[in-house]
């Protein structure tokens, strides 16, 4: 394990996660919400004809196609979106092209630590949700878990968990919820493995991850166990939490 290398630039940064994402997503199916443990907790959140927004969802969306607004910076992926129906459009998570206040729910998971400007992913965030929305958001937990796959894949930082909790609260949200999240595999050499064939024979990697490991993961997903505030965050590689924007009125409280 090792800490995280020193900041990479902005443009170096996009560039690695365009790399990275638009040959992914050029290669893979869409994988449907209802497919996904965060199902059940969608489910219970959406308000019919409320607008929501879901930031960088890539092809597997967390929430319903119909009706969800999508905001995605790879090409690939707002192509193969609206291709299924979806409203999509090409962004960045800093630069929301909304007016304020108008989504009930915002999600954005494994978005905010592949941007340096974290403060802008968390004030547009913040700036296009209603008072009182909620909003679903995930990422890599401990600096000191940092590996060569976080480099590789776009990542800026972990967090540790009060800094996390901290900057949310900064940005107008507290933390109702929580839950282990992410479909890493617990198996460093299975990871390592991985690592290598997306180094040296990406276009072999990639199809047996779109076609192999991503179906088997989904199906083999565990259950997403919820609990209230922050969980113990021990031995926890990713967490997923759920948040609630400041003037939330009483009767939209979950």
């Amino acid at each position: 394990m090792n800490q995280a290398p020193p900041p990479r630039s902005d443009p170096e940064l996009r560039e690695a996660n365009r790399r990275f994402y638009d040959s992914m997503w050029a290669d893979a199916r869409l994988v449907e919400p209802e497919r996904f443990n965060t199902w059940p907790l969608v489910s219970s959140l959406l308000l019919p004809g409320r607008p929501r927004l879901e930031v960088g969802p890539g092809l597997r969306p967390r929430l319903p196609l119909a009706g969800t607004q999508f905001v995605d910076a790879s090409a690939p992926a707002v192509a193969k979106l609206r291709a299924h129906g979806a409203d999509a459009v090409l962004a960045l998570a800093s630069s929301l092209p909304f007016a304020d206040g108008i989504f009930q729910l915002v999600c954005a998971l494994d978005i905010v630590e592949h941007v340096n400007d974290e403060d802008g992913v968390l004030g547009d965030l913040s700036r296009v949700a209603a008072p009182g929305a909620a909003l679903l958001v995930s990422v890599p937990l401990h600096p000191s878990s940092w590996t060569a796959f976080d480099d590789f894949v776009g990542h800026c930082r972990r967090y540790e968990p009060e800094r996390l909790v901290a900057k949310l609260a900064q940005h107008g949200y507290s933390v109702e919820r929580s839950a282990v999240f992410g479909m890493k595999p617990e198996s460093s050499t299975l990871l390592d493995l991985g690592f290598w064939f997306l180094t040296h024979r990406r276009k072999q990697a990639m199809w047996w991850y779109n076609r192999v490991f991503m179906p088997l993961a989904v199906r083999f997903q565990q259950k997403l166990t919820l609990a209230p505030g922050m969980i113990s965050t021990d031995k926890v590689d990713e967490i997923l939490l759920v948040c609630r924007k400041d003037g939330a009125p009483s009767s939209t409280r979950f």
